[in-house]
C-alpha cells in the first residue's frame, strides 16, 4: 500500500495506516451522531450509552443498534428479546455520561440515579425527559466484528416535540440550536 501524499492544507492530518485503531476512532468520530441509552428490562435491567443506533427500514420498520461483544449489555439484550432506545435530549449529557461509566452499579440499582418508567411493551426502562423512546422487539442478530448488530422492530414510539436531541461529535457532546430558515 502506498502512503498518502501530504495535503496542501496544513490542518489536514494524513495517516498512512487506516487500520490504526486510534486513527479510526478519530476519523469515525467526525460523523455527528445522536446519543442514546439502550435499556433492557426483566429480572436484571441494564442500561448503556450508545451512539451506534440508526433506522434501517420503514417497511418493515426496523432499527439497528451495535453492542460490543464483551459489554454487559450484549448478553442482556440477547436474552431479553426486547429493548428500548432512549434518544437523549440536549440537556441530558449527565445521563449519557452516567450510563457510559463502567463503575456505576449494575442491575436495577443503576436506575436509581435517573427518573424512569417501565416500557408498556418491553418492560425496558424509559428514561424521563428523553427526546424520544423507541421500544423494540428483537428481530435478528448479526456478526459485526467485535460487536453484534441487533435489529429491532419498533413496537411503541414516543417523541417530545419541544426538545432538541443531544449530539456527539469529535469526542464531545454537542447541542444544536435549530432555527427556522423560512
Amino acid at each position: 500500500m502506498t502512503p498518502l501524499r501530504s495535503s496542501r492544507r496544513s490542518n489536514v492530518k494524513v495517516h498512512p495506516d487506516p487500520a490504526d485503531a486510534s486513527t479510526l476512532r478519530e476519523v469515525f468520530g467526525t460523523f455527528a451522531t445522536g446519543v442514546t441509552v439502550l435499556t433492557v428490562g426483566g429480572q436484571t435491567p441494564h442500561g448503556m450509552t450508545a451512539n451506534s443506533f440508526t433506522t434501517v427500514s420503514m417497511d418493515p420498520p426496523l432499527v439497528l443498534v451495535c453492542v460490543k461483544r464483551d459489554a454487559v449489555m450484549h448478553d442482556s439484550l440477547a436474552e431479553a428479546g426486547g429493548f428500548a432506545v432512549n434518544v437523549l435530549a440536549s440537556q441530558q449529557e449527565t445521563v449519557a455520561r452516567y450510563f457510559a461509566d463502567h463503575s456505576r452499579p449494575l442491575g436495577r440499582a443503576q436506575f436509581d440515579a435517573v427518573e424512569w418508567a417501565a416500557g408498556e411493551r418491553t418492560g425496558a426502562p424509559l428514561i424521563a425527559d428523553a427526546f424520544a423512546h423507541i421500544e423494540c422487539d428483537l428481530w435478528r442478530t448479526y456478526d459485526g466484528g467485535d460487536h453484534s448488530i441487533f435489529l429491532g422492530v419498533p413496537v411503541q414510539v414516543r417523541r417530545r416535540s419541544e426538545e432538541d436531541a443531544l449530539l456527539f461529535l469529535c469526542g464531545r457532546f454537542c447541542q444544536l440550536n435549530l432555527t427556522s430558515t423560512g
